[in-house]
């Protein structure tokens, strides 16, 4: 197998401007472009560029030190940190029209693609050992995703689950793009271009482990990774679609790798909560933390135990906000089915007008949170309680994110106390082997 070349979503917008870093061939003009502020805007279902119309634009680099840059990229979508940046690229700039507005394509080496994506994902500060790990399990995520890569059907909705008029089930998982393999954001890899790869660090990670995938039961695996799992990773199936893997299974975040406790009881998940007990992810050294999280990661303060409190107007507004259902007053938040790491599956809310059950853990999240709650691993503290009705809630909750397989914070733990890159892979993904497949 070759080193693949991949092709990621930028940003889909009716005008979009951009600045050319070096000379590009413009596919079809046959014109040489380059320096000058660019800007292509929708005309009808076509791109207007320079007084012509295009159905594609491909911008090719002449050289490989050449770049481009795009305004008003979007990152952080739909979460706390959203904002937008400018950002720089190499490699191939291509523009579609399609779908009421312009999509801004980078095709880039697989290979490249990476480096931008561990220096997105986390500081290229960070220790070798870490980076080399994160290299591994984001080119198998990419390749496990893609049909002509990994023999599967490649097939993800943004979007699933159902709804009765009781209880709404919804999973969010990486879109399945129709006009290119992945997007740049978090919803499938958050990538940023060459704009923050600055250090060779992270260039050196991705050249020594080149071609390195996780694989099991002759796959590539789909690896998945969260900031912290709470001192106890998750299942697949308790996140997304009932499909089980069998290397994103429960794993003790620490050296010991003490019992799992049973965190599906909610006296366990109380005790688990409040204890706060020994693991890799359970730290607040900042040399650690600065190397997985970006500065406006850092912006949030606490990721092993957290708290988050609501009045009762703030949360009655809040969940009839986010779910479009109005409960009345907020009675009760009962939690009715965990999975192994404490996280809500399944929560009842009942409220003064009406009462429904909601799942996964992301829609949990969603719905409790302006952006998007920390966890679902939470115990819930009703307080002041006036005619049956609480004037406040206190979540007291357990790491960030899903918590399915690698744990970057317990990771970056690991790699400070001088575990190797395979090391901190097979504690996370059991039943998994490391394979070099080109």
């Amino acid at each position: 197998m070759t080193e693949p070349r991949i092709e990621v979503g930028i940003l889909h917008r009716k005008e979009i401007a951009f600045r050319l870093n070096g000379e590009f061939s413009v596919v079809p003009s046959g014109i040489i472009a380059e320096g000058e502020q660019q800007v292509v805007c929708l005309c009808g279902n076509r791109i207007l560029w320079n007084g012509d119309e295009y159905d594609l634009l491909t911008f090719v680099p002449k050289h490989e030190e050449c770049s481009f840059d795009l305004n008003g990229v979007t990152i952080g979508v739909d979460f706390h940190w959203e904002r937008e940046e400018t950002q720089r690229f190499a490699g191939v700039l291509k523009l579609i029209a399609g779908n009421d507005e312009i999509v801004a394509i980078n095709c880039i080496d697989l290979e490249k693609y990476l480096t931008s994506v561990i220096s997105s994902e986390m500081s290229a500060s960070a220790s070798p050992e870490l980076l080399k790990a994160h290299a591994v399990i984001s080119r198998s995520w990419l390749l496990a995703q893609l049909p002509r890569f990994n023999g599967n059907s490649g097939s993800k909705n943004v979007d699933n689950g159902w709804e009765t008029t009781s209880e709404i089930v919804r999973w969010y998982d990486r879109e399945d793009h129709a006009l290119f393999d992945v997007c740049a954001d978090d919803h499938c890899q958050r990538y940023q271009g060459i704009t923050r790869v600055t250090s060779p660090r992270v260039a050196e990670a991705i050249r020594s482990t080149r071609g390195e995938v996780l694989k099991s039961e002759g796959k590539i695996c789909d690896a998945r990774f969260s900031k912290c799992c709470g001192g106890v990773s998750e299942l697949f199936e308790n996140c997304w679609e009932k499909e089980h893997h069998p290397y994103l299974i429960p794993v003790r975040d620490n050296a010991s790798e003490d019992k799992i406790p049973d965190l599906t009881d909610e006296t366990n998940v109380s005790e688990f909560i409040t204890s706060s007990p020994e693991a890799f992810c359970n730290t607040h050294d900042p040399k650690i933390l600065g190397q997985v999280l970006n500065g406006y990661d850092q912006e949030t303060a606490d990721f092993y135990r957290w708290t988050v409190s609501y009045t009762q107007q703030q949360l009655a507004t809040l969940v009839r906000e986010r779910s479009g259902i109005d409960f009345g007053e907020i009675l009760s938040l009962a939690s009715l089915e965990r999975g192994a790491s404490g996280r809500i599956v399944r929560l009842k809310i009942t409220g003064t007008k009406t009462s429904r059950i909601v799942g996964k853990e992301l829609f949990i999240r969603r719905i409790l949170s302006p952006s998007h709650l920390y966890s679902s691993a939470f115990t819930v503290h009703p307080e002041n309680i006036q005619n049956g009705i609480p004037q406040s809630f206190t979540l007291k909750g357990a790491g960030w994110g899903h918590g399915v397989g690698l744990c970057q914070i317990g990771a970056a733990v690991m790699g400070a106390k001088g575990y190797s890159y395979r090391e901190i892979l097979l504690h996370y993904y059991r039943n998994a082997e490391i394979e070099k497949i080109y």
